[in-house]
């Protein structure tokens, strides 16, 4: 009876935020900022300002001269490990705790300081350059005096402020004038936005109207504007001027703005600034990422606790068979400082230095051009993911768009048959220059019955008309740009716009015989396939929102004096626009199953009354300061009634180079792949089965619309009974599910092979991970290209980022950046695997190191009545951990078990690490067992074999133990590197080298002598040949799963 299995209702958590956003502003209001506050801005006159406001500067630093010192020293010792070494160093300073010199404790916390402060020292410096780099650039400001040149740091609320062509706007600023002649200019946003296609944007009327740049300084006008937020794609203000009979009042919106970081692409232009320092869009939007902390680090941090709590145990038992005698809690001070090397100080240098040698590798792989680490600290993480979640648009596909279908309801046009539509377009314009009148008289009769051509041609038209796309002309190194944009020269002609299936879409009409030749402000130039420019003008214009999704254009054809209103858009809002027809929703599904993205487009015909009456309307509606977006909304909408369906389009997004193959390596490698995509579920489906993230043998539960909780309880009972079946759900449903239902759905969801969300917002995208992090434990990677993603790529355990048309921001934002989709599966293979398992290794190797010498201790303090008296003193305490030994252990970071092309080809071996096996409590207790052995076996060998002095007892354990950490070291190598032997040979010559000058530990005289070679030797191959022998044992009768593809 799964049928009516009850589902318990999650329960809401009860959120803080608000609770936190009011503690915040406490604190901006106890530190003197004011709360953020719509203001008056009047025109190059900035000591009218009425309230006080930010300085210009960008600063990106954490620390400033006086607190660096303090603030690193307490990020380092906020941790209790790095406390603890702190409080050794020191503890040296009191007579009765001192075990040996003051170096032997403040030399190694010194370093271990000096690294880290060197490190923070150099990336600040590297944080102050670049902000001293923006801060310090030039600027043209126009006053009274003229043009004066000024410092980014030192402009002001109210500056006019010019910036030139390719030059960075240093301000959030209002668009006053331009140079260009069509009156507007393009930015530049991928910084802002991450987008990488330019924006248009347009001045204030009243101020490009007046003769001379410097007539800005002769009106009395100013912008009253909203107060600072981080909305950088909506802006409501108004413009004044006061001067003028009657005053001019112009509505402004995010087309009047020039957001601080954009980059100015056309033309010179003059603006007004309105916010400065940390009130810029740019500033307000940048959030400290979380600081990720790696999974194995959690683990060895873990270790370290339990090896602290053996260093307790062992001084206790130290202290109880002296049977707490005399001052018994000084003793226990002493034998924490005397067992301290338990806990390895070296052990977090030799993880940090491992992981720079991890992404250095990484960088340098050709195989992989052009990836770059962002975040050095968790290379190991890529070694053990158990959900990848993906994008779909520029992540699984190239986000290149090629016009595929061409559907009129009757017919439908693809690929193979666009010659027919060209025919069509070539032979409406012949007639046209053929027979006007005719003409005329058959564009009335297409009001009842249009023959196909004009109907092929209204569509192309619309298509070639509807859109935010400009022609912008370059030279080709044989013609000027002057000249290509006066004879719309071709060959010069590229196409720019925010989004790339309208530059697919003007290409086509294009490609079909209807060029769009030239576009400005107020007027669209295309030319027909005759070569005749057909003008039309631009009325208005309604830019594409997310929430609208559809974007339309109203425009006047010159030649006949016809105002027509275009729209095009997605078919779930265009349906109930459009007029009724029984196959728009077939055709619209039957496209998407195709993998096209589909577009509806549509059109109005207006009287010039019912325009004027529109644009009263319209114009009031954009003057309004409360509620501006939804009257306008609401005037529009009164438009878009009864429109005439024109035509579908359907655009093709193509994969990606080796995706199918990247996603089965993935999958065979034991990782469930999550796709989250903004677009629509059948896309969103066909691009699924096209990749080979649903297998052909895999059945898809595509989950129902759901809107409350009854229809999501029958939903998930219905889907529980689905076995090995994909996961396809909508945004809103997804949304439903987790609301009443969160366990019970992310459980079942977690058991899918694969997962589909479509029509997913970032939010939900990053909730998603955070849900699987939560629910599984397990390790999460987030791929992306866009600003979309970002929230995704920062909420993951680890973030890549794919460089892509969508611009950078995803790539800035991730831990990894990588260029192509099929990147990340040698990535993940080859060197997360190599980075975890060498980490895993080098750890446990570092603890060993400490434990031998710890063992050694203890051996040698039982044996001489459990006095607390240091076995080894001065350098060769720290010798032992540094120049002796710290090489050949860190050339472990070089070590591998296979090739990167078996590691490739066998991605089964991946899947071994996900249970978490290189690093586990089994391990460390093996690593525990051989270092206490060895230790041992070292101290007792030197106490039975000295003959005479203790001195010789230090000498031969101490040679003893060198010797044994080198051959310990070439034991566990898998696969040789030169480095290793240089390495191995290195530590062995420094410490020959050295024994001349440690005559104050060691009798130089005595190592001379075959005697202490043989006890030596003895010691040494009885501290190791077992190991040996066990390690032969191992892989000849219980060999590890790599071992036969290495064979």
């Amino acid at each position: 009876m799964t049928d009516n299995i009850p589902l318990q209702p999650v329960r809401q958590k009860k959120r803080m935020d608000s609770k936190h956003r009011g503690g915040c502003c406490e604190c901006l209001r106890c530190c003197g900022r004011r709360d953020p506050r719509p203001r008056s801005v009047w025109l190059g006159h900035p000591e009218k300002r009425e309230q006080r406001y930010p300085r210009n500067v960008i600063n990106n630093q954490k620390y400033n001269f006086f607190t660096f010192l303090p603030g690193v020293l307490f990020n380092q010792f906020k941790y209790f490990f790095n406390l603890y070494f702190l409080l050794l160093a020191c503890s040296q300073f009191v007579v009765e705790m001192r075990l040996g010199a003051l170096y032997t404790y403040w030399v190694p916390l010194g370093f271990v300081l000096a690294v880290t402060v060197i490190r923070e020292a150099a990336e600040e410096l590297r944080c102050y350059m670049r902000d001293k780099e923006v801060n310090s650039q030039i600027y043209s400001k126009l006053t009274a005096r003229g043009t004066v040149k000024v410092k980014s740091s030192n402009i002001q609320v109210g500056d006019l402020i010019i910036v030139e062509k390719n030059q960075r706007v240093p301000a959030d600023m209002i668009f006053l004038r331009t140079s260009e002649k069509n009156g507007s200019c393009f930015l530049r946003t991928d910084q802002l936005d991450g987008e990488t296609d330019w924006k248009l944007r347009l001045p204030v009327t009243c101020t490009q109207r007046l003769p001379t740049a410097s007539d800005l300084l002769q009106i009395r006008s100013y912008v009253y504007a909203e107060e600072p937020n981080i909305d950088i794609h909506n802006f409501v203000g108004t413009f004044t001027r006061e001067d003028s009979d009657p005053p001019v009042n112009e509505s402004l919106s995010i087309e009047n703005t020039l957001w601080a970081s954009t980059v100015i692409a056309s033309g010179t232009v003059v603006g007004v600034v309105l916010y400065t320092g940390r009130e810029l869009r740019s500033v307000m939007n940048t959030s400290n990422p979380r600081s990720k902390i790696g999974l194995f680090d959690l683990e060895v941090n873990c270790l370290t606790k339990i090896l602290f709590g053996a260093l307790v145990v062992v001084s206790l038992v130290m202290v109880a068979l002296q049977h707490f005698a005399g001052r018994w809690y000084l003793q226990i001070i002493r034998f924490l400082l005397l067992f301290s090397n338990i806990i390895p100080i070296s052990l977090r240098v030799n993880l940090d230095m491992g992981k720079i040698v991890y992404s250095w590798v990484i960088r340098r792989d050709s195989k992989i051009p052009g990836t770059v680490v962002r975040s050095s600290t968790i290379p190991e993480q890529l070694g053990r993911i158990s959900y990848l979640l993906t994008d779909k648009t520029g992540t699984l596909t190239q986000n290149e768009m090629v016009f595929k279908r061409l559907h009129l309801g009757t017919v439908a046009y693809g690929l193979d048959s666009m010659d027919e539509v060209q025919s069509h377009i070539f032979s409406i314009y012949t007639q046209q220059a053929q027979d006007p009148p005719a003409v005329k008289g058959l564009s009335l009769a297409t009001k009842v019955r249009r023959s196909m051509s004009s109907r092929v041609h209204e569509a192309v038209k619309a298509i070639a008309l509807c859109h935010n796309v400009t022609p912008v002309y370059e030279s080709n190194g044989v013609t000027d740009q002057a000249e290509a944009e006066r004879h719309y020269e071709d060959s010069c002609r590229v196409y720019q716009a925010s989004s790339p299936d309208e530059v697919a879409l003007v290409q086509w009409t294009e490609s079909v015989g209807l060029t769009l030749v030239g576009r400005d402000q107020s007027s669209v130039q295309l030319r027909s396939p005759g070569g005749h420019i057909l003008n039309f003008t631009i009325l208005q214009i309604f830019p594409f929102t997310y929430e609208s999704k559809r974007m339309g254009i109203i425009v006047r054809d010159e030649s006949t004096g016809e105002i027509t209103f275009y729209m095009k858009g997605a078919d779930v809002v265009m349906a109930g626009i459009v007029q009724y027809n029984d196959w728009l929703e077939e055709e619209c599904g039957n496209m998407a199953r195709e993998g096209l993205r589909v577009l509806v487009v549509a059109k109005k015909s207006l009287t010039e009354e019912q325009y004027q009456d529109f644009e009263a309307r319209y114009v009031q509606a954009k003057l309004s300061v409360h509620d501006r977006s939804l009257k306008v909304a609401t005037v529009i909408e009164s438009l878009e009634m009864e429109m005439e369906l024109l035509c579908l389009t359907g655009v093709e997004d193509q994969l990606q180079t080796d995706v199918r193959p990247t996603l089965e390596t993935l999958r065979n490698a034991g990782i469930k792949v999550w796709m989250l995509t903004g677009d629509k579920l059948e896309t969103a489906t066909c691009t699924a089965k096209n990749a080979h993230l649903v297998t052909r043998t895999q059945d898809i539960h595509i989950f129902r619309l759901v809107t409350n909780r009854g229809e999501a309880h029958l939903e998930l009972n219905a889907f529980r009974r689905k076995h090995d079946c994909a996961l396809v759900i909508s945004g809103d449903s997804l949304e439903v599910c987790l609301k009443y239902y969160e366990c019970e759905f992310m459980e079942l969801a977690c058991q899918c092979p694969a997962v589909v969300c479509c029509r997913c917002a970032p939010t939900q995208k990053a909730q998603i991970v955070r849900l699987l992090q939560e629910r599984t434990g397990k390790l999460t990677c987030a791929v992306g290209d866009g600003g979309n993603d970002v929230s995704m790529i920062q909420e993951a355990d680890c973030g890549v980022g794919v460089e892509g048309k969508e611009g950078k921001q995803a790539s800035l934002a991730a831990d990894f950046s990588i260029t192509q989709f099929k990147h990340l599966g040698r990535l993940l293979m080859v060197h997360g695997r190599n980075s975890y398992k060498r980490s895993a290794a080098l750890s446990q190797f570092v603890i060993h190191r400490s434990l031998c010498i710890s063992t050694m201790q203890a051996v040698f303090s039982s044996v001489f009545y459990f006095a607390s008296v240091p076995l080894y003193q001065g350098f060769l305490i720290i010798g032992y951990s540094t120049i002796y030994t710290m090489f050949p252990v860190f050339s472990l970071v070089l070590d591998k078990d296979v090739k990167s092309e078996v590691a490739m080809l066998y991605p089964e071996l991946y899947k071994d690490l996900l249970k978490g096996r290189p690093l586990s409590y089994k391990t460390f207790l093996i690593w525990v067992l051989i270092s206490i052995y060895q230790g041992s076996i070292i101290m007792y060998g030197a106490l039975l074999l000295f003959e005479s002095e203790f001195v010789h007892i230090v000498a031969i354990s101490f040679t003893s133990l060198i010797l044994t950490e080198l051959l310990m070291v070439a034991l566990t190598i898998q696969t040789w590197h030169w480095l290793m032997i240089v390495a191995e040979l290195l530590s062995l010559s420094c410490y020959i080298a050295s024994l001349v000058f440690l005559h104050e530990f060691i009798d130089v005289y005595f190592i001379a002598t075959l005697s202490f070679l043989w006890k030596v030797t003895v010691i040494t191959l009885v501290s190791c040949l077992p190991l040996y022998v066990l390690k032969y044992l191992r892989r000849r009768f219980s060999p590890p799963s790599y071992s036969k593809l290495t064979s």
